[in-house]
């Protein structure tokens, strides 16, 4: 990509700064936070982690080629520095600056909410397509530029990482990036210095309390999406809302752009109705403006009709045929990861999905259910160091709608995975269940089990292609060892 050339006095222009050594005319020409990552001309910003701080590491990136450090102490270094009250809180904004304000050259529309933020990024970046736009995406699968894969490790990306990004859209003539947003990014700064056209919300149920503590302050962080859209494009600005959600009126009295509903059940712009959920995927009509548009989505499920209908919603919005909006919601096969079947020749369904909270799993498992003819296997487990109190929950809601639990790990972390497991089975209640920490082995278990008309849904990690155990990443795809037992099994 492009690199910049603007001097370090003219980057901080605008932004408070408490105090500066040395030359600040020094031009600079990109910007990074990871000394391992640094190019010549780089302004390091030194930010202070849970773990590791960037003031340590800032020798490292002065010999890579660091020209100058963004700092909260001054260190022993002959480069200039200014120091500021948060670098985290400025990263976004002198990153923007020096990579050109990007989201200003295209349109930026940003999706948060506890559910279905990949998803809709995803039909949002195909309809995009289908219209005739160049499209870029930032998100859990990763990034995408004009279809080509970027990988990536966060929801949202770091700040710095963000820009580049968009930056690199912009210089690749993209007109459209859409971005999931993840409440931990509002809070952090992540999508700071970015001007999001339109805000789009899912849903809000538990997750993350670790992190955020309360309820309130986890619907907080979500609000920051849509009291902060504002800016100088000429694009109206919007924020699309669930209006079944019990947190509706709060966004909408947070939003400062204009507030567009949808919804199933309550009164709302956008109405889904005449509602039909198949094995295959969703049908329904879609009640707005005097007009009624029929919808097909080839993916099974309720939440697909939020989905579909939140991507609908800001196609039609935006000024493009209905029809054409609703052509290339019905062209779209499914997202990795998301209710995806595994097909080995098997006389039984085995869906893979990526619900890793209470209101997630609850959903998946309904849908299963309503077109499972024989037994429903539900194979799931929960993160180490996260939310802990939402373990139980998973355990409760998965037992409702399951014949047959198989308790497992997902992805312990640094919690014992024995202890993680006995957490979920406190809420596990009236439905036949094993717990068996092997991940691989669950799924064979499942597997071997199952028979004629019965499904089995392997939940919590979609698309994800790893194990993370203590510090150290393995590999593992819930797919691939789906498609290994079944092989296993004489399945062709």
């Amino acid at each position: 990509m492009p690199r910049a050339n603007k001097s370090l006095l003219d980057i901080f222009s605008g932004i408070e700064i408490l105090e500066s050594l040395g030359d600040c005319g020094v031009i600079v020409r990109g910007m990074s936070m990871d000394s391992r990552h640094v190019q010549s001309g780089d302004l390091y910003a030194c930010v202070p982690g849970l773990q590791v701080d960037g003031h340590d590491f800032a020798a490292g990136a002065v010999a890579s080629g660091a020209v100058a450090l963004v700092v909260e102490r001054f260190l022993p270094l002959d480069v200039p520095q200014i120091r500021v009250l948060s670098v985290r809180q400025v990263m976004g904004a002198l990153a923007a600056i020096i990579y050109d304000h990007p989201s200003e050259q295209l349109e930026l529309v940003g999706v948060t909410g506890t559910n279905g933020k990949t998803t809709i990024t995803y039909l949002i970046e195909k309809i995009g397509i289908k219209l005739g736009k160049k499209v870029g995406l930032i998100g859990t699968l990763g990034a995408r530029i004009n279809g080509r894969a970027i990988p990536g490790e966060r929801t949202t990306p770091e700040a710095i990482e963000v820009q580049k990004l968009l930056a690199e859209m912009v210089a690749e003539d993209v007109n459209l990036a859409v971005m999931e947003v993840s409440s931990h990014a509002l809070v952090l700064g992540r999508v700071a210095g970015c001007e999001f056209d339109a805000g789009i919300f899912t849903n809000l149920t538990q997750d993350h309390l670790d992190y955020h503590k309360t309820m309130e302050d986890y619907l907080a962080a979500k609000s920051l999406l849509f009291s902060n859209l504002k800016g100088t494009k000429q694009l109206k600005k919007i924020s699309i809302l669930n209006g079944d959600d019990p947190v509706f009126k709060e966004l909408s009295q947070a939003s400062i752009a204009s507030v567009v509903s949808y919804g199933i059940n309550n009164k709302v712009d956008y109405r889904a109705e005449n509602v039909e959920v198949t094995p295959e995927g969703v049908r329904f009509q879609v009640q707005f403006k005097g007009v009624v548009q029929d919808v097909w989505y080839a993916t099974p499920g309720y939440f697909s009709v939020y989905n579909a209908l939140a991507a609908f919603v800001w196609g039609v919005e935006r000024g493009y045929p209905p029809a054409t909006v609703a052509e290339a919601l019905s062209e779209i096969a499914g997202v990795p990861g998301r209710f995806e079947s595994v097909r080995q020749g098997q006389p039984f369904q085995v869906i893979v999905d990526y619900a890793h909270t209470p209101d997630g799993l609850e959903n998946v498992v309904r849908t299963a259910k309503s077109f499972t003819k024989g037994r429903l296997f539900t194979v799931f487990g929960c993160g180490g160091d996260r939310d802990r109190t939402k373990r139980p929950l998973m355990g409760e809601v998965a037992s409702k709608g399951s014949d047959f639990l198989i308790v497992t790990s997902d992805n312990p972390r640094t919690e014992d995975p024995d202890q993680i497991i006995q957490e979920i089975l406190t809420g596990v209640s009236g439905v036949e269940h094993v717990a068996l920490a092997d991940r691989r082995e669950a799924i064979w278990s499942a597997c071997r089990q199952a028979k004629t008309g019965d499904t089995i849904l392997i939940a919590g990690k979609g698309h994800e292609t790893y194990q993370i155990f203590g510090k150290e990443v393995h590999p593992f795809d819930d797919r691939e060892v789906a498609r290994e037992a079944l092989r296993g099994l004489g399945y062709a």
